[in-house]
């Protein structure tokens, strides 16, 4: 790997932490994915729009994105209806787990909360052990 192919998962990695910061710094919550987009679906109807406008601005931030750097995006190796199978199991598990990846892996980790870090580390180790079993048993690259 060259000093070049870290660039952009860097850059990736401070515009993230620098949402979750200045999310939480303006507006006083954690900033997670899961949790918002949950909260829309059965969250109290004041804070829907709340919630819709934070889910919009992803949506927005992805096409602008698109549009000013179309080489970011890439081809996935799977196949629409894997991932698809995979954001379903994700969201059931976070919602089972009464956790958000995002929220947890990034605001809970950084204020050393000892919950977030065990969520994290179980997110990360699963889906560790997911990509092994996958290649394994012949499922992907």
């Amino acid at each position: 790997m060259h000093a070049a192919d870290l660039i952009r998962p860097t850059i990736g990695g401070l515009l993230v932490g620098t949402a979750a910061v200045v999310f939480l710094h303006y507006n006083g919550r954690i900033l997670g994915v899961s949790g918002m987009a949950g909260g829309l679906l059965d969250g109290p109807q004041q804070e829907r729009g709340f919630r819709a406008s934070f889910l919009a601005g992803l949506l927005v931030g992805a096409l602008a994105l698109l549009l000013a750097l179309p080489s970011s995006f890439g081809r996935s190796p799977a196949s629409l209806p894997v991932l698809a199978v995979a954001g379903l199991l994700v969201g059931f598990g976070t919602r089972l787990g009464n956790g958000c990846t995002s929220g947890h892996g990034v605001c809970g980790t950084s204020r050393l909360s000892p919950r977030s870090i065990v969520a994290t580390l179980t997110f990360i180790g699963i889906g560790m052990l997911t990509v092994f079993l996958v290649r394994k048993l012949g499922g992907g690259s």
